[in-house]
């Protein structure tokens, strides 16, 4: 069967997702999920019906906690599938390109390699920056340009003028899509704000990781109504089951709960940084979502020894580093414990 696949298909190497990777153990710190697991309810009675495309009251909803209208707001199947619509929707295969800046969220460059479309590479400089003028450089054929900031997997904010920069030099060109996967932990920094000025810019949400509804899978999509319209037209029939619909728009219409569960990963995560950083052999960069960045003398052999003793955390493609998911106080301790005792020896 695997030969009756599309070449591009069969050669496909898939996101080694935290699930897929696995792992056995007490203290799961590896897919940026939140410890929370807050309680909802579902009314059942209208599940022998199609759900609406777009749920108005969750758009509503939603637009209201963004600060934008609701034209500008698309919901679907986790921002990942808000990846896929954007490059399906304006990337020709075999033509197009996306442009992304490693290191970086890994799906970006297997949802267009999927569809067939070429990927461009424009690396962080070594501050983990945008290497603007090496972008400009490499936008010909370019129709998307992918920046996470809080970037994934280093944690840091993006700076906000090289944003702007990059807005402007794609103007009529190219959309730039900032995946703000982690805004809520940092809220101060989105670009939502910019949405006005720059029709060519698309924001990515997500419920996963400041509202706890990872296993939710509902993500959002910002931009001007005429983009949204052109998602509109390549998204599923049924993008949101009725029950995701209906505990998203419960959890955004408690947001007090997830502000105060907010507030205390932030606190956790400066407490682990702070921890961390008293031992001289690591370096601690700093974070603004719910997870942080650790470079360790052996990364690989303290990520395997962790794992082995049922501290689950996620390996890191820059060298000698492990990203560690901020936890409940509890896990944070356990997993640094585990740190200052493997050290000790």
């Amino acid at each position: 069967m695997e030969k009756l696949a599309r070449p591009t298909v069969q050669a496909l190497t898939p996101y080694l997702s935290a699930r897929r990777i696995g792992g056995s153990g007490d203290v799961w710190l590896n897919a940026n999920e939140s410890p929370f697991n807050n309680a909802y309810v579902i009314d059942s009675d209208a599940l022998n019906r199609y759900s609406e495309c777009q749920p108005a009251e969750l758009i509503n909803a939603y637009a209201a906690y963004a600060g934008v209208t609701p034209e500008r707001v698309l919901t679907s199947r986790g921002a990942d599938e808000g990846i896929e619509l954007l490059i399906r929707a304006y990337c020709e295969p075999g033509t197009d390109s996306i442009l992304y800046c490693p290191p970086t969220y890994g799906m970006y460059a297997i949802s267009a390699e999927t569809i067939g479309v070429e990927r461009k590479t424009v690396p962080l400089t070594d501050a983990w920056q945008l290497d603007i003028d090496g972008i400009e450089k490499n936008l010909d054929g370019v129709k998307l340009v992918f920046v996470c900031s809080p970037n994934n997997p280093t944690g840091n904010l993006v700076n906000r003028d090289d944003i702007i920069r990059l807005l402007e030099m794609t103007k009529d060109r190219a959309i730039v899509v900032m995946d703000e996967a982690y805004i809520d932990f940092c809220p101060e920094a989105s670009t939502v704000d910019l949405l006005d000025q720059y029709p060519n810019l698309a924001i990515l949400r997500t419920l996963s990781k400041a509202f706890a509804l990872a296993g939710l899978r509902c993500g959002f999509t910002l931009a001007n109504p005429e983009l949204i319209n052109v998602l509109l037209k390549v998204i599923a029939p049924y993008p949101v089951p009725i029950p995701v619909a209906q505990i998203a728009t419960q959890a955004l219409t408690n947001l007090s709960q997830a502000k105060q569960q907010v507030d205390t990963l932030n606190k956790n995560r400066a407490w682990l940084a702070n921890e961390l950083a008293e031992n001289a052999q690591l370096t601690v960069f700093e974070g603004w979502g719910n997870y942080l960045l650790v470079q360790f003398p052996d990364g690989d052999a303290l990520f395997k020894a962790a794992w082995d003793s049922g501290i689950i955390l996620r390996n890191s493609p820059i060298q000698d580093c492990v990203r560690i998911s901020i936890g409940s106080e509890q896990e944070c301790r356990v997993t640094l414990e585990f740190i200052q005792q493997y050290y000790a020896k």
